[in-house]
């Protein structure tokens, strides 16, 4: 495995540190009276850590050249996120760094398929330079579906051979969320070559299986795949759970799992769990926090503190055999979070490689006070649509009467079908607010060639207007729900003006939130990009958006990987039959 291990493994540094961890010479930094979480025996320890460098030399009662009295305060590992993709929160991942890190984020696994889906190898190698630059450890997962399905048109593909390269790149922890699970399953030749590569290589293979049970996730379970974050039931997790898969509970800003699977959390399974957020928007990471939102949250339900911090810190190390981190003992890392109390997670101090990167969660600084973003690697212009061929006009077909229409359901990204009669006038099916019965349409924009698909959809609940993303998974076409064509065409043609992001039109006037960098992410500070998030939500508010989150919700609209009934630029799919059909039934 291709990890960076940051220490100095010579005889004179390991020599050094020994002499710290005996306590014949005083370490760099000793944390006096600190009450510390060890994750290894499930207790809470009254003592000192010494840090010697960027390493922890020992736990009990140390002396150093600094230190710095805690008072009881507890001491917990740096926190793992476990699953995320780091473009879902708008974020440039120098800028995600800048949010997560205050907050007691010390490392991610980050799975960039959604800038992979538009840039290919180039958009994994922008990640994993600018990661170089945080001071947060960025490992990434192989994106292992580019393009997702043959249901969509993605802006690049990666092969088997740019997998096989990626898997041997430093800071490379395995392969990303198999959302193929058919072709796992059946034995698509491609699908499995990529497994097997993995494999061969003794790492890990991350799953994304959603409704998949009996003897069909006993396949895709023994084609190596040893995760899920797709679990939205109990008994779900359950079965996967006993079929030998880490479940990772996802708490994000639109799928929320927790609730619902914590139950099956017991001291007996609780290192087969990991908490993970896989989307984050960048106003809940300002406002709610990450890691430390979830550990507040699943504590609130009535989840022992340190089982909870287990499942984000030494869970995710060990899963992803990250060796060194997710504790606090003799010769790990010292990456440490500074907590105020073990229920409400208030971050005092953040510790990375053993130097304080954050205090009272205030502002972080790039490695050598750089704040280079790695944007040279990626090719220009990602919003590229033939105006000409764009048609919002849904003519009725023949004597069929009813139409299929995407079923939106709150805080969850599946979604169901229904088949209505749509309202007609002059010839045309047309958008019917009353009925909370809206347009919905997918352009391409990766190489203009054209295609789009028009359908309805069910849940945004506004009544006149139109909100529009280049933040469409996986393949991040242009999506456009609206009230009428022409405010259609208007807010996709704003999308396309700032070079991608998300936008609103509607009689009272326009707004955008610009996201230049493969039309997901803004090079902006957090705040300054949850504040743009903020006004366009509260805009769509006024117009009479009935969910909370309109925008992440409009993202998942166009994820034929995900039931029941989802769009592309292909056409409306059935997710359940993994198949096009048509809108007129």
């Amino acid at each position: 495995m291709a990890l960076d291990i940051p220490v100095d493994t010579s005889v004179e540094a390991l020599q050094n540190l020994l002499l710290c961890a005996r306590g014949d010479k005083p370490c760099d930094l000793v944390l006096k009276n600190a009450s510390v979480v060890n994750v290894f025996s499930n207790e809470i320890i009254t003592a000192d850590v010494g840090l010697c460098g960027n390493r922890i030399a020992g736990i009990g009662s140390y002396c150093g050249d600094r230190e710095i009295d805690l008072d009881k305060k507890f001491v917990c590992p740096g926190l793992i996120e476990g699953h995320i993709h780091i473009e879902s929160s708008m974020l440039a991942p120098h800028r995600f760094a800048e949010a997560v890190v205050p907050k007691g984020t010390t490392t991610v696994i980050c799975d960039p398929h959604e800038i992979a889906n538009v840039h290919g190898l180039a958009g994994v190698r922008y990640m994993l330079a600018c990661a170089k630059e945080t001071p947060l450890d960025i490992f990434a997962m192989v994106p292992s579906c580019v393009p997702a399905t043959h249901l969509e048109t993605s802006g690049a593909t990666l092969a088997r051979a740019d997998i096989a390269r990626l898997l041997a790149a430093p800071g490379v922890t395995g392969l990303g969320e198999m959302m193929n699970f058919p072709g796992t399953i059946y034995g698509d030749g491609d699908v499995l070559a990529k497994l097997g590569e993995t494999l061969a290589l003794n790492m890990v293979i991350d799953g994304h299986a959603p409704g998949v049970t009996d003897s069909e996730l006993q396949a895709y379970c023994a084609a190596g795949i040893s995760s899920d974050h797709e679990c939205t039931t109990l008994e779900e997790a359950r079965e996967k759970l006993r079929a030998g898969m880490y479940i990772f509970i996802r708490e994000g800003s639109t799928a929320k799992n927790l609730e619902a699977l914590l139950p099956l959390v017991s001291p007996a399974n609780c290192h087969r769990f990991l908490l993970v957020s896989d989307d984050r928007h960048p106003d809940d990471l300002i406002t709610r926090g990450h890691l430390d939102a979830i550990l507040r949250k699943a504590v609130a339900l009535g989840l022992d503190a340190i089982q909870a911090l287990r499942m984000v810190t030494i869970n995710p190390a060990l899963r992803f055999d990250l060796k060194m981190r997710g504790a606090i003992a003799p010769g790990y890392l010292a990456d440490l979070v500074v907590l105020t109390d073990l229920t409400d997670f208030i971050v005092e101090q953040v510790y990375k490689n053993g130097q304080l990167v954050s205090m009272n969660q205030g502002s972080v600084q790039m490695k050598s006070g750089t704040t280079k973003t790695g944007a040279d690697i990626l090719p220009g212009q990602s919003v590229q649509v033939d105006w000409h061929r764009v048609d919002f006009r849904i003519p009725v077909h023949g004597q069929k009467k009813k139409i299929r229409v995407i079923d939106c359901i709150e805080d969850q990204i599946v979604t169901s079908m229904r088949e209505i009669e749509p309202t007609v006038a002059d010839g045309y099916a047309i958008a019917d607010p009353e009925r909370d019965l809206l347009k919905i349409a997918v352009i391409e924009r990766h190489h203009a060639t054209g295609n789009m698909t028009n359908g309805f959809v069910r849940g945004f609940g506004f009544t006149n207007g139109a909100i529009a993303s280049t933040v469409a998974h996986d393949s991040h076409n242009l999506i456009v729900v609206g009230t009428d064509d022409d405010l259609m065409y208007a807010a996709a043609r704003l999308v396309a003006d700032n070079e991608g992001g998300l936008s609103l039109v509607c009689e009272e006037g326009k707004l955008a939130l610009p996201l230049p960098i493969a039309g997901l992410m803004s090079d902006q500070p957090a705040a300054i990009v949850a504040d743009q998030l903020a006004a366009i939500n509260a805009m769509a508010l006024q117009m009479g958006v009935k969910v909370k989150n309109p925008y992440m919700l409009l993202s998942f609209l166009a994820l034929p990987v995900i039931p029941a009934l989802k769009i592309t630029d292909k056409g409306l799919v059935d997710v359940t039959q993994f198949t096009t059909v048509p809108l007129w039934v």
